[in-house]
């Protein structure tokens, strides 16, 4: 049997733990350049779930793509670090600005130029927005059945698998046939460390924007090595609609960030009794302090 295609979607977030005051642009859109980058921690979790199929199934390829500036061309060489087989860097500065909307319809017509997937996985949501958006809005985009809160592939036999979701009130199993959208739970199992072999081997993987920036000529390198090659796709290398980019196409406006720390006068003593407990889960909830 020949192996999946297998697309992960992966995000350069902003660390949320390191939220300052200048975190936040006039514009109300968030000023990244002032943050510390990171992958986003769910979307490692995806990309494990892809590695894993990868495993067991031989002539299985995992190909991250990411939207971003130059910069989240680090996302794509931590997954070629860690098992993946390229990346595809969707960048350009028509992008900047977009909501989960405008991201999802780039997206969307990025993956239509791939071609066919068998799976498209990716984070259920991403800490710099927890929305949750993205995916569900991809698999609607492109007309694909997905499944949410996926913390397990169970089982995978020809064009269908088998799921577990964790959902706030227990477990559910679902049987599905493919293609499919999946979206990975933080609680599913962590992403593999990187492997030395591969990150000697990848090192050098850069896209073009970065071969331009560079003092030495590595061009007799990269010729004889195309998988150091990381591609970039602008505006201009898929079709789209230039209203549905961006600040335009995007309805979702954020009024303010802000930095919240707990102090001693947040905390709250209760008893092992699980009327305090459900007390204290329902008092949660309904503040969105969880769920």
């Amino acid at each position: 049997m020949k192996g999946y295609k297998i697309i992960v979607l992966a995000k350069q977030v902003p660390d949320t733990r390191n939220v300052g005051k200048d975190a936040m642009k006039a514009d109300g859109t968030v000023n990244r350049a002032a943050l510390p980058a990171i992958f986003n921690p769910e979307d490692l979790n995806a990309l494990e779930q892809a590695l894993r199929i990868k495993d067991q199934y031989p002539g299985t390829t995992v190909q991250i793509l990411t939207m971003g500036p130059g910069r989240a061309a680090d996302i794509i060489r931590e997954g070629l670090f860690r098992g993946a087989d390229g990346g595809i860097l969707l960048t350009d500065r028509a992008f900047a600005g977009s909501d989960t909307l405008a991201t999802s319809y780039a997206i969307g017509q990025a993956l239509k130029k791939i071609g066919d997937v068998d799976m498209i996985i990716a984070g259920r949501q991403a800490i710099d927005g927890d929305t949750a958006q993205v995916g569900p809005q991809v698999a609607e985009k492109l007309s694909m059945l997905q499944v949410t809160y996926v913390e397990e592939v169970k089982e995978l036999k020809k064009d269908t698998i088998v799921l577990k979701r964790r959902l706030d009130r227990g477990v559910e199993t679902v049987k599905c046939k493919l293609p499919l959208v999946i979206t990975v739970n933080g609680t599913a199992p962590e992403c593999r460390a990187r492997n030395a072999k591969l990150l000697m081997t990848f090192k050098r993987a850069k896209t073009v924007t970065e071969l331009q920036k560079e003092n030495e000529d590595y061009t007799t390198l990269y010729n004889d090595r195309p998988e150091l090659n990381i591609p970039e796709w602008t505006v201009n290398d898929i079709e789209t609609d230039a209203s549905q980019l961006g600040l335009s196409g995007s309805p979702t406006k954020v009024k303010s960030i802000e930095n919240v720390v707990l102090q001693a006068k947040d905390s709250k003593i209760i008893s092992s009794a699980d009327a305090d407990i459900e007390s204290m889960m329902l008092e949660l909830l309904e503040s969105h302090t969880i769920g």
